[in-house]
């Protein structure tokens, strides 16, 4: 199978420089960008998660994929380059063998979330308080939820972030 960035060569490339934010937490614009070259972070709520310099790293892949707002930040470290299809479900669609591959990374990530979930869970079962959410969390993961269906972030010790 070819590599991803071959199945976006057709794509136009944007240059985002060191500090400019590609993608706002909260903000929607359907575009999926595909790492070239360059470092980013990762930020939620202007906490670090991540940095990534893989080239062919999706970029707002799940706002695409559940057409719904951007979960994180996604902000240049150096000078990056990257694809951007700006309709990224049409992009996706027109390319299977791409949807699949981007499926498959999202279910690793949810098994990752899960298993770390499962985790917590076993380590703190007698806890009470925010760590009891751990159970709610691990549940919604597990069973099919109608598409309409809401998740609200946050929790009772942090304010709403979407409000």
């Amino acid at each position: 199978m070819p590599n991803t960035l071959s199945y976006c060569n057709d794509l136009p490339e944007t240059t985002f420089e060191a500090g400019e934010v590609i993608l706002s937490e909260g903000g929607s614009n359907k575009s999926l960008l595909v790492l070239i070259d360059g470092t980013v972070e990762i930020l939620k709520e202007n906490l670090e998660l991540n940095i990534v310099s893989q080239p062919g790293a999706f970029f707002g892949e799940i706002s695409v994929l559940l057409d719904t707002p951007h979960m994180a930040t996604v902000r240049a470290m150096d000078r990056v380059r990257m694809y951007v299809a700006e309709d990224g479900a049409a992009f996706l669609a027109a390319r299977p063998e791409l949807a699949l591959g981007v499926a498959r990374l999202v279910a690793r990530r949810l098994r990752q979330v899960t298993t770390y979930l499962a985790d917590l869970k076993r380590q703190f079962e007698d806890q009470e308080g925010h760590l009891g959410i751990v159970d709610e969390v691990l549940e919604s993961l597990l069973h099919d939820h109608p598409e309409d269906q809401t998740v609200t972030p946050g929790s009772d010790r942090e304010y709403e972030p979407n409000i």
